[in-house]
């Protein structure tokens, strides 16, 4: 029997030897079942499924349990668009007759028109389980599969349209091309080999179509911005660096200062004496000339001198300089050890003292 399911085709299977062999036991004489049975077979490869429904009630009025007459009204119903009644037809033929595939195989196909195809696939693997040899269970099956997966990558293509599932569907509707329009049963018959009965088809809403993403826009590159325009600016004339002075260089300098004004000192050479030091300093005194007698008077005066520097510490800034250092000084019978601080600039390449004083 071909009974209607979207995009399936599978081949024709017979039930009639092992439903006779089942019912053997119920019938009153085999040849009588076996002129009904391709009676009922002829009615329903004519199309007449009411005459064909009418004769099989018939039967099973005085015959309630052969399976293969129940197997052929679940057919009729089947072509008769009564669907739910062709299931529960073929469902009470799994529970009274589990050892028989057929039923389990025609069940799933109804299954399968109502998109159920779950239910449809659990029922192959039992038509399966019950004759692990039916190929055709082992065909509907792959096809069920190939239908859920349809589902399955259609759901996904809605859920993401950027999925890489669309070629996967499109390859899996392929396996069903539009003239492969039905799914074919198991078919009854008896050891005569009646002809197979062929049910209207029953259209089954196809799976969602995939929702693809509209093209994306192609960005038209904006225009190039035109080109600054850089102000020429005229570049300020650098000053001129004061020469570098050499730190290290520097610092002797201070300290040989020091030491050629401590040995004048020493000497009582007062013009080297004065010349160490700036020639506005004055020492406190008011005027310079006051200041170079006041310290005629007390260097002159001494019968001896020594003044000794040690522990010189410069620090240069520039043109100037810090200077700390330790001071001997012995005259006649004065012995003072003391810290000494002078204020320094450079003038015409010498170091000058501009300021002195005690301590740090």
């Amino acid at each position: 029997m071909h009974a209607a399911a979207s995009r399936f085709g599978l081949r024709l299977t017979s039930l009639a030897a092992q439903c006779l062999t089942v019912a053997a036991l119920s019938m009153t004489t085999l040849s009588v079942r076996a002129d009904d049975i391709a009676d009922v077979q002829k009615l329903l490869a004519a199309g007449k499924n009411t005459e064909a429904l009418q004769k099989a009630d018939q039967y099973l009025n005085g015959k309630p349990r052969d399976p293969m007459m129940r197997f052929l009204r679940g057919i009729s119903l089947s072509q008769a668009g009564r669907s739910a009644e062709a299931v529960t037809v073929f469902t009470k033929l799994t529970e009274d007759y589990p050892e028989l595939p057929e039923p389990f195989n025609n069940l799933a196909v109804l299954y399968a028109q109502q998109g159920q195809y779950d239910k449809a696939r659990n029922a192959l693997e039992m038509a399966i389980r019950t004759n692990p040899s039916y190929a055709t269970a082992y065909e509907n099956l792959g096809d069920v599969y190939a239908k859920l997966a349809s589902q399955a990558y259609s759901k996904a293509l809605q859920i993401d349209t950027r999925s890489a599932v669309a070629p996967k569907l499109a390859m899996v509707r392929d396996l069903f091309p539009k003239e492969r329009n039905s799914i074919v049963a198991a078919a009854g018959g008896n050891a005569n080999q009646p002809a197979p009965v062929v049910a209207r088809p029953a259209v089954v809403p196809p799976p969602p179509a995939a929702v693809l993403a509209p093209p994306a826009p192609v960005a038209t590159p904006p225009k190039p911005a035109p080109a600054p325009v850089i102000a020429k600016v005229e570049p300020k004339p650098e000053p001129k660096a004061e020469p570098k002075v050499d730190d290290k260089a520097a610092e002797r300098d201070v300290a040989s200062a020091i030491e050629r004004w401590a040995s004048a000192w020493s000497r009582k050479d007062m013009n080297g004496y004065y010349a160490a030091y700036t020639r506005d300093f004055n020492g406190g005194k008011g005027s310079r000339k006051d200041w170079e007698a006041e310290r005629r008077a007390r260097i002159v005066s001494k019968r001896s001198i020594d003044v000794e520097v040690s522990n010189i510490d410069v620090d240069i800034k520039g043109d100037k300089a810090t200077v700390r250092y330790r001071q001997a000084y012995r005259a006649d019978s004065l012995n003072i050890n003391s810290t000494k601080r002078l204020e320094m600039v450079r003038s015409g390449g010498k170091w000058l003292i501009a300021k002195e004083s005690a301590g740090s």
